[in-house]
């Protein structure tokens, strides 16, 4: 943790500020181990392994927790990289572009391992705060602890010790995995600046009832509940069947002239085409992301518009993202 964290941090129960009250071990700019406080209602806060934690996974709602758990566990262990990763975000922030991070402070709602923050701070944010709930917070804090405007923060997304002090928030593929993804969307919007931006994507319903029929029922039942190093061999299966139609088919089909035309009418062909340049790897850690979870909700357009209009946002725009997911971009006025 970086002192300069301080500045954007509340506390959680009351939203007072917080003050660093001791530090026990430090590398460099970086508090390793320490002790903050709100000097509203006095409630502490540790940082460990350089973390600010404000939350604990074992006094939080059961769903919340084994969500928590099984994200943790994954983004610690595929900690890989991609050159891909940047088209892969532009897509789903849409029509954000690079440029519009620049010297920004932004949040990341659901950082995983970190890989969304590297590129914010690449692209030009003056500050990048993520926030995630599950351990995967170790794997972020180690990717991105060398650069002085990143930083992690262990939270529940629903009660955020922030301020509102955000130009811009995204939030890729997480707020679904929640009970309620409309709280989350919720709380993240609360801590945008009047007139600041929010960029979010979810899974959609349209178009994917053969997941929620088929997928969701084994996931709830089975997948998320087995232990994950078996399920990490047991994905193996499915990754490789993903993998040798994306390599064979789709990828080929819509790199060719007179492809394209028969591959627009094949299963799911965006999608697939939009993952057919990922190794095993990152098409592996895709199947075991879909398996693990144990809540995933599909998202209608009609119940996002929703989200959106509550939130008093204007110059909202909202796209269909590989004909399976819904993404929109819209400004926070009040």
């Amino acid at each position: 943790m970086k002192k300069r964290l301080l500045q954007y941090l509340a506390c959680p129960e009351c939203g007072g500020d917080i003050r660093l009250l001791s530090v026990a071990k430090e590398d460099g700019e970086e508090i390793l181990e320490g002790d903050f406080d709100c000097v509203g209602c006095a409630k502490h806060f540790p940082v460990v392994r350089g973390v600010p934690r404000f939350a604990e996974l074992d006094k939080i709602e059961e769903d919340k927790a084994a969500t928590a758990s099984s994200f943790g566990w994954e983004w610690q262990h595929f900690t890989q990289e991609d050159e891909r990763y940047g088209d892969q975000m532009l897509g789903w922030i849409d029509p954000v572009k690079p440029e519009f991070f620049k010297d920004k402070v932004v949040l990341d709602g659901g950082c995983g391992k970190g890989r969304h923050m590297m590129l914010a701070a690449e692209w030009g944010a003056r500050d990048v705060i993520g926030v995630d709930l599950s351990d995967a917070v170790e794997s972020a804090f180690a990717a991105t602890r060398s650069a002085g405007n990143m930083h992690v923060v262990q939270a529940d997304l629903c009660r955020l010790p922030l301020k509102r002090a955000f130009d811009y928030a995204y939030t890729i593929g997480v707020i679904h995995h929640l009970i309620d993804p409309s709280v989350g969307f919720k709380s993240l919007a609360s801590k945008i600046k009047p007139g600041g931006h929010f960029s979010v994507w979810v899974y959609g319903a349209e178009n994917n009832r053969w997941i929620t029929t088929i997928v969701n029922p084994l996931r709830t039942r089975f997948t998320s509940r087995i232990n994950r190093r078996a399920l990490l061999h047991l994905s193996k299966v499915p990754t490789a069947i993903l993998y040798a139609a994306t390599k064979l088919i789709y990828g080929p089909l819509n790199r060719s002239q007179g492809g394209a035309a028969i591959a627009r009418h094949l299963f799911y062909n965006d999608y697939m085409n939009s993952i057919s340049g990922f190794g095993w790897r990152e098409q592996h850690t895709i199947v075991f992301d879909h398996l693990v979870a144990p809540t995933a909700n599909y998202v209608t357009r009609e119940e996002f518009e929703k989200w959106w209009k509550d939130a008093g946002a204007s110059d909202v725009v909202i796209g269909w993202h590989n004909k399976n997911s819904w993404r929109g971009f819209g400004k926070i006025n009040g």
